[in-house]
């Protein structure tokens, strides 16, 4: 029992490791960026990891994700905590992706510019919904051409793609214009992250991989808030696309609640019993 209670913490951390730790709000202002990159960079508590041995092994969630207007101020709270994680920015008229192309590409160019190493671009699902497989493309080729050296990332909004059908074409599409990562999700669908979109997505993945050689990676975004959730997103692709997968530079765990949970189980891992609200700062 009790190794199986150290693995539990392994797999919890090394959610950790693979979460874009993102605020996405209306409200958001320099100081809550400033504190959510504070604990991108201390997503555990320190004596929690000492006492899981691990306070040593420079634990940090994968990357910070924020608004375009945003990235500023992570790049520079992140500069000036001494670390790299990466700063991600939304773009592309996220989360509809209805504005102009130009603008999209534009909004692309700036957030870099800004200091964005990852851009998560969303398409236009209209494409996707009259079958304009071609058009699909071309955007996305000018969403890569546009980001650069930055990592890119490209949500599919599969909640809003009619059809598992369509999920795994323009999974392919996607792929196939240069996406270094298919995310699902911008977290603002009715329907966000769930396993049966996760499969066909990371079956795609699958598929292209034995067809190019090339790896893309898979990020879940939307309601993945408890440490369940986060396991059940690990043991899929664990399943699916082998232990490779299982790292930050091909699986991304998009959310911004999940870890306070993870904290928490592993608080209670390591003292038997579940902390007070008071006992864990939250981002």
């Amino acid at each position: 029992m009790q190794g199986c209670e150290k693995g539990l913490a392994a797999w919890l951390l090394r959610a950790v490791t693979c979460i874009d730790l993102t605020t996405l709000s209306g409200d958001d202002t320099p100081s809550n960026v400033y504190r959510l990159c504070y604990k991108a960079k201390h997503p555990i508590r320190e004596d929690l990891l000492q006492a899981v041995n691990m306070h040593d092994k420079g634990i940090t969630t994968a990357a910070v994700c924020v608004y375009p207007a945003r990235v500023g101020d992570a790049v520079k709270a992140l500069r000036a905590a001494g670390c790299n994680i990466p700063v991600a920015s939304v773009a592309t008229g996220f989360p509809a992706g209805q504005t102009a192309l130009k603008t999209r590409l534009e909004e692309i160019q700036l957030a870099v510019e800004d200091g964005a190493r990852e851009i998560d671009v969303v398409i236009n699902r209209t494409l996707v919904l009259t079958g304009q497989w071609e058009g699909l493309y071309e955007e996305i080729r000018q969403f890569r051409q546009a980001c650069g050296d930055a990592h890119m990332k490209t949500i599919l909004g599969t909640g809003e793609l009619g059809s598992l059908t369509n999920v795994y074409k323009a999974s392919l599409v996607a792929m196939m214009a240069g996406s270094d990562f298919i995310k699902t999700s911008t977290g603002k669908e009715a329907v966000n992250a769930i396993i049966p979109v996760g499969l066909v997505m990371a079956r795609a993945i699958r598929d292209f991989h034995w067809k190019t050689g090339y790896k893309v990676g898979f990020k879940p975004a939307g309601g993945i808030r408890s440490a369940k959730d986060a396991l059940v997103w690990l043991s899929l692709i664990k399943e699916e696309l082998g232990a490779e997968w299982l790292r930050p530079e091909l699986f991304r765990l998009g959310a911004s609640s999940l870890l306070g949970d993870i904290e928490r189980q592993i608080y209670h891992h390591v003292t038997g019993r579940y902390a007070a609200y008071y006992d864990l700062p939250m981002a």
